[in-house]
């Protein structure tokens, strides 16, 4: 783990503490919280985590399609979770 790495898992946490209970259910603050942890305490990406960060992304986009979340806001989210692991981020939809 490095600076970085700790500085994205931080600003994921305080979208969850900030805008979480007002736009995410518990199980969807659960699972993006799940992966994050998955991808900050990894040294390598593996099945766990990237699966985790496929949920997420998949739980983003039917958000922005229902209209709870903004696709601008969901882009810096997956890009905060992303760095949140050791690899390179993955293309948000």
């Amino acid at each position: 783990m490095n600076s970085e790495r700790a500085d994205s898992y931080g600003r994921v946490m305080r979208v969850l503490r900030h805008d979480g209970p007002a736009r995410l259910h518990g199980d969807e603050q659960g699972l993006i919280r799940e992966a994050a942890d998955a991808l900050l305490f990894t040294e390598e990406i593996d099945q766990v985590a990237d699966e985790r960060l496929a949920e997420v992304i998949t739980l983003g986009e039917e958000l922005v399609e229902c209209g709870r979340w903004t696709e601008t806001a969901f882009n810096r989210l997956i890009d905060d979770l992303a760095a949140c692991g050791p690899g390179p981020a993955p293309v948000a939809a």
